[in-house]
């Protein structure tokens, strides 16, 4: 047996011990791998609505609070049942203030063959709209025709596929990008088209509480405010002047959830600095049992000639050994979990989430196994350092 080959065999004559350490420092990597991407996620996925809204104010009718949270349209794409006549954008286009406007029908959540959550139907005018069609030529350069639809990332239809809604074939021009919300499970529509698709939804008998023509009513209002007014202003001279309706400002959606986001992370962030002072206590402690438990064996090994110096890299190497095989199972098992149950974290944190990519991931997952590396040698080395200052000849007279 050489003095290289000493670290493995010292693990593996101690399964216990080892198995012990690697299931500590697996935790420590998962923790704090899976933490990060938490953390990263719900950043990702606030900017990624803020982008996305596009309007500074939405108009809804006044009914809609009662039906429905205003934050949950966007995060988690419950847009129900409201409805208000479309001359009400003629008022609202007349309010000073309002540079632009565009309005968008909501047909009911409704469960399709694609997808293994319900998904949302938006309808809205391409003349006017400035919130969907950006994203749209992102993806496609053909305009929306009559039963033309783009769709969201978790619909599962691809371009050129026909979707069935009530019954009508859609054809899938654009597949939007991911954003976390619930924006992902809509799908996008002409008014034109709307109106098939709510004519279709009565013949099947499904209530709408729509009453009169269809193409008349309207469920959200999208605008713009001239950079010369007040948001909050507009909004609630809108409030005053426009009855049965809500002005709500995108920034204050966006506020509630930034403020809900910052509660959340300070919580993770606080917990992965808990476990990272816990692993790094009981990684020495560890350690330091681990070298009390091997004086004599390190006492016959400087006897025979083997410096301090070589003594703390053996010490070194184990951790290292232990720190690398603990670390891969923890990254290995937080990747598993995040990227399997990424939509389960969404709904139930309530926050738009948005997974990093690939690459990022890895550089995350490389990050932490060198964290979590320089832990255990850390640990390590201070043990070395406490068995480096005691006395060999004591230590073999007292049969140690």
């Amino acid at each position: 047996m050489t003095l290289k080959s000493l670290p493995l065999k010292n693990l593996l004559r101690r399964p216990g011990r080892t198995a012990a350490l690697t299931v500590l420092v697996a935790l420590l990597s998962l923790s704090m791998l899976a933490g990060s991407v938490t953390v990263m996620s719900l950043n990702s996925g606030l900017h990624s609505l803020e982008n996305r809204l596009g309007a500074d104010i939405i108009v809804l009718p006044s009914s809609a609070k009662s039906k429905v949270n205003i934050d949950n349209l966007y995060l988690q794409g419950t847009t129900g049942y409201y409805y208000m006549d479309a001359g009400k954008q003629d008022e609202i286009a007349a309010r000073e203030g309002v540079s632009q406007i565009s309005g968008q029908v909501f047909l009911a959540s409704l469960r399709a063959d694609c997808c293994s959550v319900p998904i949302q139907v938006i309808g809205f005018d391409p003349d006017t709209d400035f919130t969907v069609q950006p994203w749209i030529k992102e993806r496609s350069a053909d305009k929306l025709e009559l039963m033309d639809i783009a769709v969201g990332s978790r619909v599962n239809s691809g371009v050129g596929e026909i979707l069935r809604i009530y019954n009508q074939n859609c054809y899938v021009v654009a597949r939007l990008d991911q954003t976390g919300t619930g924006l992902d499970t809509a799908v996008y529509c002409t008014m034109d088209t709307m109106a098939v698709l709510l004519n279709a939804a009565r013949s099947l008998n499904h209530e709408l509480k729509i009453s009169g023509d269809p193409s008349q009513v309207v469920s959200a209002v999208y605008l713009r405010v001239d950079p010369a007014y007040d948001v909050e202003k507009v909004a609630n001279d809108i409030n005053v002047h426009v009855r049965k309706v809500e002005a709500v400002k995108t920034r204050s959606v966006i506020s509630g959830v930034s403020d809900s986001l910052g509660g959340v992370a300070s919580t993770i962030r606080a917990l992965i600095a808990a476990v990272w002072a816990l692993s790094f206590i009981l990684l020495t402690t560890a350690f330091l049992l681990l070298g009390g438990e091997r004086k004599r064996e390190y006492a016959f090994l400087r006897i025979l000639g083997v410096s301090r110096a070589r003594l703390a890299a053996l010490s070194l190497k184990e951790a290292l050994l232990v720190s690398l095989f603990g670390g891969a199972i923890g990254i290995a098992l937080a990747l598993l979990v995040l990227l399997s149950f990424s939509g389960a974290l969404e709904g139930a944190l309530g926050l738009p989430f948005l997974m990093p990519g690939g690459g990022t991931l890895a550089l995350l997952s490389a990050l932490t196994l060198v964290c979590v590396c320089a832990v255990g040698a850390l640990s390590a080395m201070l043990s070395a350092l406490r068995l480096s200052r005691a006395d060999t000849g004591i230590i073999l007279r007292e049969g140690n």
